[in-house]
């Protein structure tokens, strides 16, 4: 399988193309990959949380779905050590809906010969991204009181992957109020 590509030739928003046909059976981009993304909840949502964590994008840039997985992959397993899988609620909010395409060149001897270059530009179907803008939600954390440290932690560990800066805050849910933690 081939490499991934560097995240920068992907960061940059661009409108995001959706098919529109009379046809329903070709009103979708043909080819496009499954979305990495393996769940949106994890943890009991059923609990009546007190607080609630969110990681806010800073800018506007396109998160790749697999971007989004290892937050999320990161965040769980911190929490699940600390709080146990019973003990929080955390949702990504951020949904990889834009399709990314590329254009791949051959590079090297002989390529001249079966590259067709910029002829076909359009691209194949390559990911998934979800464009985010400077204040979108991307993770909710829900917790209790005294789990708010661990939550921090899982949110700015999950930060990490993210290819931009996020802002981490702490909302009492009872209020709605921001508070400092």
């Amino acid at each position: 399988m081939a490499k991934l590509r560097a995240a920068k030739s992907y960061r940059r928003v661009k409108r995001a193309y959706v098919r529109t046909s009379k046809l329903r059976n070709k009103a979708y981009v043909k080819g496009a990959p499954n979305i990495r993304l393996a769940q949106y909840d994890t943890g009991n949502p059923n609990q009546n949380y007190t607080h609630e964590i969110q990681v806010i994008s800073t800018r506007t840039i396109q998160v790749r779905d697999n971007a989004l997985e290892a937050g999320r992959q990161t965040a769980v397993r911190y929490l699940e050590v600390h709080l146990a899988k019973e003990g929080y609620w955390m949702k990504t909010r951020a949904v990889p809906h834009h399709i990314l395409r590329e254009n791949p060149l051959a590079t090297g001897a002989g390529a001249d010969r079966f590259s067709q270059g910029m002829a076909h530009s359009f691209g194949s179907p390559y990911g998934h991204a979800a464009q985010v803008k400077p204040g979108r939600i991307i993770y909710t954390f829900r917790v209790f009181k005294h789990q708010i440290p661990f939550a921090k932690e899982a949110a700015r560990k999950a930060s990490t992957k993210m290819p931009m800066h996020c802002m981490i805050k702490v909302f009492d849910m009872s209020t709605g109020k921001e508070i400092v933690a």
